[in-house]
């Protein structure tokens, strides 16, 4: 899997188990609601950290939480 695959599935894992949505994921960010949903619908690519670092924020989460997570272990680069 890419690392852009692993960090889109690692947010809507994240979004799940605190039951709330994508949307309410970037107001909780402070993200636009098109950064975030052009990234999680292929449009962009390759967020910057500082962007993962605020989706964190958002899910009440370190940035090491985020990427300790086993869908990181077969990340490929692509």
């Amino acid at each position: 899997m890419s690392l852009e695959n692993a960090i889109r599935k690692r947010i809507i894992e994240l979004a799940e188990e605190k039951n709330i949505t994508i949307n309410m994921v970037s107001t909780l960010a402070g993200l636009t609601h098109t950064t975030l949903l052009s990234f999680m619908n292929n449009e962009t690519h390759d967020p910057r950290i500082s962007t993962l670092l605020h989706i964190c924020e958002a899910f009440d989460i370190e940035l090491r939480e985020f990427f300790n997570s086993p869908i990181f272990k077969n990340v490929i680069d692509e």
